[in-house]
């Protein structure tokens, strides 16, 4: 009986694997690219501070690796589990994230001013990370169940706002403002920024446009009043200003120090770089481990120039691209929402990390994805990664 269940089990296994077509390699092959390269520019950038600190020139290397293993792993999984089961599972998840984040606000560990990170044994989770991934699936669960509105206006205002609006409001406010205290607002801004479009592609009715530009102005006014209450965020905010008004930082020396370093260094690299391993910047003139971190793309566009940043950029939009394909072609709306969701995350999170390294935006801590070093940023987005090959396996036949 057993041996039978167990043959029955294989064949059906076998029969999903050939009829559910094969992944976007096309997709698969940017981000094997990009994590890789990415490996290699964590090294590069931090082998001075690794040294230096740690006498172990390659101690943040081995960690990237370590975590982009781990990463793999999840993603391989993600993969290979359908999409499908996500609404019976990601209640306890989202549930589990905000219980996190509260953890972190409550007793997190105070590093360089801020709480967002929770200790376990040799290492740190960032929940603010895997708030991207849960909340963008959350939603995409949700909302792929909302019904067609039917009845009179004011019927359909009074329906859209009791089980659209206010859940969605709700819900974002809190895990925002758990975000937003730690303090993170270029995470708050990610994560509010996709729940958004995700919301907003959901509907395709005047009443969810109009909510959807409540919801729009809300966050808006909420992010304006986080960086004024806020000094250091003011301050933030004032120097992009500045900068972008007159094209030149202010108080290089103060305030305006790293974001005058970061733009040395893409200026020094001109159009074809200083040459791979030669960028001065990462000698300690960017602050902390920034060189490897939230400005890795400043170190890049140093030692490989202008060009770099073209291909690099143009890798990035060729990823956005083939995660817009894979929402338009998969096989239903869950699938949809939750590859346009992933989408807009990571492609919105590299945008707001290369704009802010160029003075397009103020410096906000933001990962840029693959390349930035960190445990958390890169296993939630590999498994985001996974989620995305899944959708287009199902949708492969119609690509």
């Amino acid at each position: 009986m057993m041996n039978k269940r167990r043959k029955n089990f294989l064949q059906r296994t076998k029969s999903r694997l050939f009829t559910e077509g094969s992944p976007d390699f096309l997709l698969l092959a940017i981000v094997a690219i990009l994590t890789i390269f990415g490996v290699v520019m964590v090294y590069d950038a931090s082998v001075i501070v690794a040294a230096e600190n740690f006498g172990d020139q390659f101690r943040f290397l081995k960690l990237q690796l370590m975590w982009v293993g781990i990463g793999t792993f999840f993603a391989t999984f993600a993969y290979f589990f359908d999409y499908h089961n996500y609404p019976k599972l990601i209640i306890p998840a989202i549930v589990t994230t905000i219980v996190l984040l509260a953890i972190v606000v409550i007793a997190g560990p105070i590093i360089f001013g801020s709480r967002r990170w929770i200790n376990f044994g040799s290492f740190n989770i960032q929940p603010s990370e895997l708030a991207k991934l849960t909340f963008t699936i959350y939603l995409a669960c949700w909302l792929s169940k909302q019904k067609q509105r039917v009845g009179n206006l004011k019927e359909a205002l009074r329906d859209h706002l009791r089980n659209e609006l206010l859940p969605f409001g709700i819900i974002l406010m809190l895990i925002c403002f758990l975000i937003v205290v730690e303090p993170d607002l270029g995470t708050t801004a990610v994560v509010g920024a996709t729940a958004l479009v995700v919301y907003f592609i959901s509907g395709t009715d005047i009443i969810h446009t109009i909510g959807s530009f409540l919801i729009i102005t809300l966050m808006f006014a909420v992010g304006i009043v986080a960086a004024i209450i806020s000094p250091y965020r003011l301050r933030r905010v004032q120097t992009f200003m500045e900068t972008l008004k007159s094209g030149n930082v202010p108080d290089p020396w103060g305030a305006g120090y790293q974001i005058n370093q970061v733009l040395i260094a893409i200026g020094s690299g001109g159009l074809f770089g200083v040459g791979f391993g030669e960028s001065r910047q990462k000698f300690f003139y960017l602050v902390g481990n920034s060189a490897f971190t939230d400005t890795i793309f400043a170190v890049f566009a140093e030692e490989f120039g202008f060009v770099g940043d073209f291909v690099l950029i143009l890798a990035f939009l060729l990823f956005i691209s083939r995660g817009i394909r894979i929402a338009q072609n998969a096989p239903d709306r869950l699938g949809s929402l939750l590859a346009m969701g992933i989408t807009v995350w990571i492609g919105l999170q590299t945008f707001l990390n290369i704009a802010a390294n160029i003075a397009l935006g103020p410096l906000t801590g933001i990962p840029l994805p693959f390349f930035s070093y960190g445990g958390s940023s890169m296993v939630v987005v590999l498994v985001g990664v996974g989620i995305l090959l899944n959708v287009s396996r199902y949708s492969s036949k119609e690509r």
